[in-house]
């Protein structure tokens, strides 16, 4: 039984969940477009730097097609997940974005690649996506924002697409070039919205040591596990995995940051590990 690659998708995901609390070092007034620009060019750009020297990119092979459509949709995801927290708040927001994802993903594999769900996909997903609703569970007197919630579930969509693309990717290539080629390209798609803030922030040490951490931990380190355990787990499944994001964040907010989680959310927690097990072990034959 070979549960590394569900393993490796599983650290990826709990190491974004650790962005939310980083994010709290930093100071000043920083647009999270500008976060995610410089925490790509970090992340994308130590590998790149590294991947250069070892000659790894065979430039006139190299599957751009590919590489492009995930660059271009990891930086949608991020500019349509931020967008949508400014019009529903980062609960509803995340909800919406995150909870999607796994419905995106199993309808784009079937739809694009043939690739049919299974039931096991279909009950671990159902139970994390009930528990993702329960992590967030929001008040009678919360108000929806119908184009809050349109930009999260095109935020979901665009996750859901990056990670069938780069299934693709990582079977032409290998992952740490991909993963260095795709948060370059992604910096620079970016840069247009983040210009405005500039790089003045970063003299900042609290801020410096921020970024470091998400450009190389939460972006090089995770999405290199992230992308070699999608090598072996199909990419509904992976996107099912990653739904422990969230559930990381809760846990840090509680357990570091003393944010009140109510008997909903822990509930919504074990739900969530219900259908990461169910997941992981239901899929043991076929690993």
């Amino acid at each position: 039984m070979n549960l590394l690659p569900y393993i490796a998708v599983l650290l990826a995901a709990v190491l974004w969940g650790t962005t939310g609390t980083t994010q709290t070092f930093l100071q000043g007034s920083i647009s999270p477009f500008a976060v995610a620009c410089i925490r790509s060019a970090i992340g994308g750009g130590i590998l790149l730097i590294f991947v250069l020297f070892a000659r790894a990119i065979q430039w006139k092979t190299w599957p751009w097609k590919w590489n492009i459509l995930a660059a271009l949709s990891i930086a949608l995801f991020q500019c349509l997940f931020f967008s949508s927290i400014r019009y529903t708040g980062v609960a509803i927001g995340t909800v919406v974005t995150i909870g999607s994802a796994p419905i995106f993903a199993g309808i784009i594999e079937w739809l694009f690649w043939k690739i049919k769900p299974t039931r096991i996909w279909a009950i671990s997903t159902s139970f994390a996506i009930v528990g993702c609703i329960l992590l967030f569970a929001i008040g009678g007197d919360a108000t929806v924002n119908s184009f809050g919630v349109m930009l999260a579930l095109l935020g979901g969509c665009m996750f859901a697409f990056y990670t069938n693309v780069s299934k693709r990717l990582t079977e032409r290539v290998a992952t740490l070039p991909a993963v260095a080629m795709t948060f370059s390209l992604c910096a620079l798609f970016l840069i247009p919205l983040a210009w405005s803030d500039g790089v003045s922030w970063l003299a900042m040490p609290s801020n410096a040591l921020a970024m470091l951490y998400m450009g190389i931990m939460a972006t090089s380190v995770a999405y290199v596990l992230f992308l070699n355990g999608l090598r072996a787990v199909p990419s509904s499944a992976a996107v099912t995995l990653s739904l422990a994001e969230p559930l990381t964040a809760a846990l840090l907010g509680a357990f570091f940051l003393n944010e009140y989680l109510a008997w909903t959310s822990w509930l919504g927690i074990i739900m969530i590990f219900a259908g990461i097990i169910v997941l992981t072990l239901g899929n043991r034959r076929k690993v």
